[in-house]
């Protein structure tokens, strides 16, 4: 999937977030976009995954403007994991399987053993899959809504601040997941944050945005 973003901008109230913002993304990308607080980073990911909607401008998707694509198509092709991490009533269980229960999910889901093993590798092992999913820190709903993002296998994940409740053992972990899967499924990252991110093994492409601009590090 590539996506590409033409002339896009965006005004919350009296303030512009995004200025005739110009981005192409192809698959296989690792874009890193790094902006203070309340300089758009989320914003841009609303729009990228349609959950709203530019004052300007266009998004495609493979050269067809996004407004034309079917919503839950795109979806299952776009995962997004929100800053705020979405944990539905129920255990860990029901919130890892939750995608395979949609009739449009067209896998199967992992078994018991194999959802006990991601979670030990995302140094969840205190975490019971029986476990009352809205309880757990913030820390942990971060994770678990990672691992719910990286089963369904999308072509492009969208990850909002995804580590700014762990701790750097924690955020080590999931930094070294989302290089593995970009790098050994070409899965798009596209990750804002404010902290400070090491590529090691992959190529990121490294922006900054303030002031409604999206600038590419040299």
């Amino acid at each position: 999937m590539n996506l590409k973003l033409h002339a896009l901008s965006l005004a919350f109230e009296d303030k512009r977030l995004l200025s005739n913002v110009d981005l192409t993304i192809t698959q296989g990308d690792f874009v890193v976009i790094r902006g203070p607080s309340g300089s758009g980073k989320s914003s841009l990911l609303r729009l990228l995954n349609r959950l709203a909607e530019p004052a300007s401008g266009q998004i495609t998707i493979d050269d067809t403007p996004v407004s034309e694509v079917e919503v839950t198509g795109f979806r299952r092709r776009v995962g997004y994991v929100q800053q705020t991490p979405v944990m539905v009533s129920g255990t860990v269980f029901d919130n890892l399987t939750l995608p395979f229960g949609y009739a449009s999910a067209n896998t199967d889901a992992p078994s018991i053993e194999a959802l006990k093993d991601l979670l030990d590798g995302y140094n969840l092992s205190d975490v019971d899959l029986d476990e009352d999913a809205e309880k757990l820190s913030v820390g942990q709903k971060q994770r678990v809504a990672l691992i719910r993002t990286f089963l369904t296998r999308p072509e492009v994940i969208l990850c909002d601040e995804p580590t700014s409740a762990l701790d750097p053992d924690s955020r080590e972990i999931v930094e070294a997941q989302l290089r593995r899967i970009n790098r050994e499924d070409r899965t798009t990252i596209i990750l804002v944050t404010h902290l400070a991110f090491e590529a090691q093994d992959v190529v990121a492409r490294h922006f900054s945005l303030g002031e409604g601009r999206l600038e590419e590090a040299a």
